[in-house]
């Protein structure tokens, strides 16, 4: 590292990749333990491993071994490094196409159990309540329902393409209380805003927080957002554009998916924990307020 980049590096609170010293990163390399950011990341059996380390072998110049009894690495929110990055993505889509053959083998019997619906009317589905009779678990069981083979089709798409690299940049158990908050702030505004008697269901909610996680991200890395926003834009015009679409949820899990991103990427290092479990128990609380006021409505 040339004298004016460790300057650089030391005048930031957050570590600036070795050999891009314009991004900030909170990777470092499991051999010598230099910050990399994304592009410079080669995947290692535990954790990323920087290009100098992968080519020779020994960590380059300037480059510290690093201390026996040193932590483990740590990502920009600071998660923990692990050899496969994308285990919750793969385990969250796995249970997605579960319950969807679990969809197509019984049909209706199962869907209009598990869906979201606030109030539903005898005549309309017999024998089946909603969330203001007390089902509060549809608000998160109808995040793993679709309505067919082109909605779980372009979902598990979305999800697999912003899932993963997300999921590597912010550590697994942030990122699934991520992609849960999201999904059920998204059943929550549904639940407040639709017709009582609406069935919903579909991983769009939490898939428009990740969505809005990728965006906070970027801004945070300073790379462009370009793809990003245009993709969301896109998004945003089917979702007002087409019939038949829950726009709240999509709205709502966005909104989650910002605050609790911002969260997770621009918590200070020494409150890390503090500003991350705290964005995450408000967006919570509002989602129980939202379901709360919803059902002293309707009942």
């Amino acid at each position: 590292m040339d004298q004016a980049a460790a300057s650089a590096q030391g005048a930031r609170s957050v570590p600036v990749c070795y050999r891009h010293p314009d991004r900030e990163t909170g990777v470092r390399c499991t051999r010598c333990d230099r910050p990399i950011c994304p592009e410079c990341m080669v995947d290692a059996s535990v954790g990323f491993q920087c290009p100098d380390c992968v080519r020779g072998g020994t960590p380059g110049p300037g480059g510290p071994a690093p201390a026996a009894g040193d932590s483990r690495p740590r990502t920009l929110a600071g998660g923990t490094l692990t050899s496969d990055p994308r285990l919750v993505t793969k385990i969250l889509i796995g249970l997605n196409l579960a319950f969807f053959l679990v969809q197509m083998s019984l049909g209706d019997a199962f869907t209009n159990r598990l869906d979201l619906i606030g109030q539903a009317y005898a005549a309309h589905l017999p024998g089946v309540q909603g969330v203001a009779e007390g089902q509060y678990y549809r608000l998160l069981t109808s995040m793993f329902l679709h309505g067919g083979y082109v909605h779980i089709l372009f979902n598990m798409l979305s999800l697999w393409w912003i899932g993963g690299p997300l999921e590597a940049a912010l550590g697994r158990a942030r990122y699934l209380a991520l992609y849960l908050i999201s999904g059920l702030a998204g059943s929550a505004l549904t639940y407040l805003l639709a017709a009582p008697n609406q069935p919903s269901l579909g991983a769009s909610g939490a898939i428009f927080g990740l969505f809005g996680a990728t965006a906070v991200l970027l801004r945070r890395l300073r790379y462009d957002m370009r793809p990003v926003v245009v993709l969301l834009v896109v998004n945003l015009i089917i979702t007002f554009g087409w019939a038949n679409i829950a726009w709240q949820a999509h709205i709502g899990g966005l909104v989650a998916g910002l605050i609790t991103g911002a969260a997770m990427v621009y918590a200070p290092r020494e409150r890390r924990a503090l500003v991350q479990y705290g964005a995450c128990a408000v967006v919570l609380v509002v989602v129980a307020v939202l379901t709360l006021v919803r059902t002293l409505q309707l009942t």
